[in-house]
């Protein structure tokens, strides 16, 4: 994506406004601020079902719209995701995505995304847990210049002691949309946090998109998150995760606060 940026054999210039536009599309691939997360290998028990809300209000963003495409800032994003177990190693999630904002319309319909996921059995014994999560889907182009995407989402993750550790080597692929020719595109998430008591996990996420395999962009243009957050484990029917997400290169939004309220239904481990 960064050679893009350089003038072209004749020595003439890009416009400006196509500059923004490229720099703008090298995030686009990213998991993106509608569902923040980094996801554990366990999957949902068969027979059952989650559904979440995934709440996130950028802050400090990208402003205006370029290229009929939005800016972030003072976006609210709300995602439901619906998630059914199949079996005690295969279930099927659907996101709808939406996004909220007076200067864009109000609200919206963004797109729907489809995520089939595998593990690792727990009979298996392996040391960590694992599993593996295929998501595609659609977003306007307005939301997402990049509309057809692929996420190809491993999952490593280690309970130690009162230490949950977390690491999804996220790989990202348009089929439709400027960063086409970037191919795959590596976007690795972490979470590290602590037990401080049964109820009470508390750390740091991190969330990224690097660029293309064996090509990183340039750091500037990376996107590079931090995100302090908090896990309310309450009930076993009950998820709470809530998160102030910071940027730290300017490929990034500066700052944005998001929440995700997650309920089971069905029989679960634990439950009454």
């Amino acid at each position: 994506m960064a050679k893009n940026l350089w003038p072209d054999r004749l020595g003439n210039k890009p416009a400006l406004g196509g500059v923004v536009f490229v720099a703008f599309s090298a995030c686009a691939l990213a998991q993106g601020n509608y569902e923040i997360q980094v996801y554990p290998s366990e999957t949902q028990a068969p027979g059952t079902t989650m559904i979440e809300l995934h709440s996130n209000f950028t802050v400090e963003g990208s402003k205006g719209t370029v290229d009929g495409v939005y800016g972030t800032e003072h976006q609210l994003h709300e995602t439901v995701e619906i998630t059914q177990g199949i079996t005690d190693w295969f279930e099927t999630g659907l996101y709808i995505f939406t996004s909220a904002n007076p200067n864009q319309g109000g609200w919206q319909w963004v797109g729907d995304h489809i995520r089939p996921r595998v593990r690792v059995p727990e009979s298996w014994h392996w040391p960590v847990g694992v599993s593996l999560s295929l998501e595609f889907g659609y977003q306007r182009y307005v939301f997402s210049p990049d509309t057809w995407t692929l996420e190809i989402r491993p999952i490593i993750d280690k309970q130690i002691g009162r230490w949950y550790l977390a690491f999804n080597p996220v790989l990202d692929r348009s089929f439709h949309g400027p960063s086409v020719s970037q191919g795959v595109v590596f976007s690795p998430d972490f979470k590290a946090g602590y037990d401080f008591t049964p109820k009470i996990n508390a750390g740091l996420e991190y969330y990224g998109s690097l660029g293309p395999l064996g090509n990183f962009d340039p750091l500037y243009q990376q996107e590079q998150q931090i995100v302090p957050a908090v896990d309310l484990n309450l009930s076993p029917k009950w998820e709470f995760n809530f998160g102030v997400g910071v940027g730290v290169t300017r490929g990034t939004d500066h700052l944005l606060i998001k929440m995700i309220l997650g309920r089971r239904f069905g029989k679960t481990k634990g439950s009454q």
